[in-house]
Order: structure tokens, then sequence, then C-alpha cells
């Protein structure tokens, strides 16, 4: 079944997406340990699956809501890297399941669930949705607790080693989980290595 109305809006935009975006990555310098393996995901292994996601219960006073809530609408953006290579983002992070996906020319698209967070992807190219009932800081943790995946400076996902990040192309020397998901915020996390901040561009009506 076509998307409709809002989704085929955002599945409209995909295209644009990927051909202004890349995944390039600089050399890293190794010490990265993974706990699990992964699958992949444009091209990207996937840093962890959504095996461990929430799926409808409350999380971090994250509600999870049969429509999309849009008083508060605005989104970031996370890219991570391990060991100089980027690691891919699943799409329906909070989105419960059971969902509803379709395929697109461009990957596949999460376009229903039983329920939405707050907080949400629709897509794997690393895009958060922040769409709320209520204007609030919303974190980088929050959106890990979510995923149901670990998240500190010495670990991001299964991935455990020292863990940098960057917010808009400056290091970010506090607790990557208090890193806050603002409007086009550009956060990078990099473990096993150092990456330069790579470049994002949202489309058009994001």
């Amino acid at each position: 079944m076509a998307p409709s109305g809002r989704a085929a809006a955002r599945i409209a935009l995909v295209t644009v997406l990927l051909l202004i975006t890349g995944c390039g990555a600089g050399a890293g310098s190794g010490g990265a340990t993974t706990t699990s393996t992964s699958s992949t995901t444009s091209a990207a292994a996937l840093l962890a699956g959504l095996e461990r996601a929430a799926t409808g219960a409350p999380v971090d006073g994250i509600e999870c809501q049969t429509t999309e809530q849009v008083l508060f609408h605005i989104h970031a953006h996370l890219a991570v890297y391990v060991d100089g290579r980027a690691r891919g983002i699943p799409e329906g992070i909070g989105i419960a399941p059971p969902r509803h996906e379709v395929q697109t020319p461009e990957g596949p698209f999460v376009d229903g669930g039983s329920c939405y967070y707050w907080l949400h992807s629709h897509t794997a190219d690393g895009i958060i949705h922040i769409e709320s009932p209520v204007q609030r800081t919303f974190t980088l943790g929050n959106w890990f607790d979510l995923w149901g995946q670990p998240l500190s400076a010495t670990r991001v996902g299964p991935v455990t080693g020292t863990v940098l990040a960057y917010v808009d192309g400056q290091r970010f020397g506090g607790d990557p989980r208090s890193i806050p998901l603002d409007a086009h915020a550009l956060i990078q996390l990099d473990a096993g290595g150092d990456v330069p901040p790579q470049p994002f561009a949202f489309p058009a009506g994001l």
C-alpha cells in the first residue's frame, strides 16, 4: 500500500536527502570493541537493531501516542562512526510495533505503528523527528533510551571504547547523554577513533 499525506511528503524528501548527504569517514585509530554482530542498511553496518527498542510504555516521561504530535516539531541528525567507519541508525526507533514499512527506491520508510513516541525515526538516514505536545529539551540520552541502547563516555550501543562527541562541528566535552536535540542539531559520535565532523544538509521541509 502506498503511503499518503504527511508520510508521502516525507518519502518524497528522502530522494533529496540521499543526494545531498554522504557517509564519508576519516581514518580511525582502532580500539573500539563491538559486542554483537550487525546487519546492514544504506551500505553501513547497523550500530544496533530494534530488538531492545521501546514498545509503547513511557520512557523518560516520553509517551507513545496513536498520532504524531506537532505542537513542538523540530528535527536533529545523528551520525555514528566506529573505528573510522560509519554505522547505520535503523528506521523505526520510537515507532512501536507492529510497524508498517513501505519500500521506496531510496530504501525502507516506516509510515506507521501502534503508536508514536515524541522522538522517532522514519528512515535509516539518522534524522530524528521531535514531535511533541509539549515544548521541552529532549536529549541524546532520551533517544538512546528509546532505542534501548546504552550511551556514555565509554560506550555507544554495543561498542565499548572512548566516545568522542561533536555538536554542530564543535567538540562536546560533557556527558554525551546530555547533548540536547535542538533544531537542526548535527550530532556525531566517534568510537575507536576521531573522525572530523562530517557535513549533513537537511532536506527542504524538515
